[in-house]
């Protein structure tokens, strides 16, 4: 086979799989709406089940669908006929996929379903098929021919059945009002999760960590609270702990800059006035952004009555993981 010919059969599947999805939108109608609400009304866990090419889909339709708040898992057919189907509870409902609407493992479980008396939607290539009809409702995942030059090998079907799969629990996530947080309360353990969760307060430094002089400490003195506490800045406070100001590193070159006598001046003189500041509730990814933007390395942190309790350095966000 040729290069040339390889290039083509690649095209001709994306162009046909492309296609395919299209003619999907004009099937976004009413039954999918009674889809979407029979899932809403549902007060169990969503259970997806399919045979071969329709089970591997069928589980990631269920992985989208729990990630997006709506509980849901994937039981294999023929596992379900040896004890799996102890797994669903007359609470749940059923999404079975099988692109025949024939399935021997999948029609199996209809009289089963049924005794349950739980609601089931399908996702059949044929409208007219055993399965289709037994269904409270059924999703049309036909295509008019497959990817595969044999029409044999599941292509265009299983691609179509995935986006109808997105497509429910895209509306579904909308219906539900599911926020970013929510997601990021499914992925804890991913980048997205730690964007998201991750606050100022769960990585600052504090207590004995935070650096602290007062407006009269010398410099000299402030240089020597800098260096044991390593952050390159020192937080001033007055009598009653209030944040007046920093010092930092950029600070110190212009001091020296103005050839300004270390052992005199005292950090009334010579700190910033009106730092950067963030609470301990910030998000961490939202504390990195303040530091990008303001070309800095690190933030006090300060409470309600502008009292410095912590202190972030960009260091922190970035070994957590952020981004």
């Amino acid at each position: 086979m040729t290069q040339d010919l390889i290039l083509q059969a690649g095209q001709r599947t994306v162009l046909m799989e492309t296609e395919a999805v299209a003619a999907l939108e004009q099937r976004i109608n009413a039954d999918f709406k009674t889809a979407c609400e029979l899932i809403l009304q549902c007060r169990g866990r969503v259970i997806v089940t399919g045979m071969g090419k329709s089970g591997h889909v069928g589980g990631k339709i269920a992985a989208t669908l729990a990630s997006t708040g709506t509980p849901s898992f994937f039981v294999h057919p023929g596992e379900a006929s040896h004890g799996d189907l102890g797994m669903i509870t007359r609470e749940d409902l059923v999404i079975a996929i099988s692109n025949s609407g024939s399935s021997a493992e999948v029609m199996t479980l209809l009289p089963l379903l049924k005794r349950l008396g739980i609601p089931m939607i399908s996702m059949t290539g044929k409208p007219e098929s055993p399965l289709a009809q037994a269904a409270d409702v059924n999703l049309d995942i036909s295509v008019a021919t497959e990817a595969c030059p044999l029409n044999l090998a599941p292509t265009s079907s299983t691609t179509v059945t995935l986006v109808m799969g997105d497509a429910l629990a895209v509306a579904l996530l909308e219906a539900r009002g599911f926020t970013a947080e929510d997601f990021a309360f499914s992925h804890p353990g991913g980048a997205l999760g730690r964007r998201l969760l991750l606050k100022v307060e769960d990585v600052m430094h504090a207590g004995e960590e935070l650096p602290q002089v007062s407006p009269e400490t010398p410099l000299s003195k402030a240089l020597l609270e800098m260096t044991s506490k390593g952050f390159g800045m020192t937080t001033v406070v007055d009598n009653k702990g209030t944040l007046l100001g920093v010092f930092t590193d950029g600070d110190l070159r212009r001091v020296i800059d103005h050839k300004i006598e270390l052992d005199t001046a005292t950090m009334d003189t010579v700190m910033s006035r009106r730092p950067k500041t963030v609470s301990k509730d910030t998000l961490a990814a939202e504390a990195l952004r303040i530091m990008e933007d303001n070309r800095i390395t690190a933030l006090v942190v300060e409470d309600e009555a502008r009292h410095p309790i912590g202190l972030l350095h960009m260091h922190d966000i970035l070994r957590a993981g952020v981004i």
